[in-house]
């Protein structure tokens, strides 16, 4: 079981990258945004497509399991970096309005 990790924003936002381990509902209204697309290429490979986040296209990958892993890594290190805190005016994977 991998761990939740939520970005407090100073206005009482809450990111997250969602995950059925901790029902955000209990945060607060809660919108839920996509932030990418895992989706298989025309000769069986799959990417990661950020675009909704602002991020890249990654892969193409051999395992849909590694686009999805590259997407969570993607996600941690860009998204939801407590130090981007402050820049949310791009498209949110997912945000809990307290």
């Amino acid at each position: 079981m991998s761990s939740v990790q939520l970005v407090i924003e100073a206005g009482g936002n809450v990111r997250t990258i969602y995950t059925e381990q901790f029902d955000i509902r209990c945060l607060g209204s809660v919108s839920i945004r996509r932030g990418s697309h895992v989706e298989p290429t025309e000769n069986g490979h799959w990417t990661a497509d950020l675009s909704p986040c602002d991020g890249p296209l990654l892969g193409p990958f051999s395992q849909r399991s590694q686009a999805i892993e590259a997407e969570i890594d993607w996600l941690r290190k860009h998204w939801l970096s407590p130090s981007l805190a402050d820049q949310c005016d791009s498209p949110q994977c997912e945000i809990a309005d307290r």
